[in-house]
């Protein structure tokens, strides 16, 4: 299983490429695709939907994990992730790869033990639970392997639950 995770923003899109090998999670790949603010939204819109498609055309991930979008005190900041995040999803459909949306504790909790988690201590979590040298920089990078190792791990779980819901018989 490969999983493509994406933690959305206009300026800086973290990405993070994970895969399950042998009932290990391992980094295949991780950065930041950056736009400049001086160039008009359409065209850095476009220019992380082209990254996103090289990606999956690149790493060919059975899935794509993305953050949720948090709605914090900055309402025009919120509508620029929520654009990006929308850019990722439709590379994700033009591929035809399923997308499933976590939200920031979920992913803490996940990665971290506890959604409250500081962005140290998952950077350095992603870290331990990849075998990576270094903790991944920048934080967008790191968020991104958190979302893709979140999905990896709960993949599976859910998958099962879904085949145990289909299989059950009604009384």
């Amino acid at each position: 299983m490969i999983v493509l995770g994406i933690d959305p923003g206009l300026a800086n899109t973290g990405y993070g490429v994970v895969a399950r090998r042998g009932g290990r999670l391992i980094a295949l790949d991780g950065g930041v695709i950056e736009t400049a603010a001086g160039v008009a939204h359409e065209r850095r819109l476009a220019d992380i939907h082209a990254a996103i498609d090289a990606l999956i055309a690149e790493h060919a991930p059975d899935s794509m994990a993305l953050e949720d979008l948090y709605f914090g005190q900055n309402v025009r900041t919120a509508f620029a992730v929520g654009q990006a995040r929308g850019v990722a999803m439709l590379a994700a459909g033009q591929h035809g790869l399923p997308c499933t949306g976590y939200t920031p504790q979920q992913v803490k909790g996940a990665v971290c033990g506890s959604g409250r988690a500081q962005k140290d201590q998952v950077a350095r979590m992603v870290q331990t639970l990849l075998g990576l040298v270094e903790e991944p920089k920048p934080d967008h990078a790191a968020d991104a392997l958190a979302v893709a190792v979140c999905h990896a791990n709960s993949a599976p779980f859910a998958a099962a639950l879904a085949g145990a819901r289909e299989g059950a018989v009604a009384v």
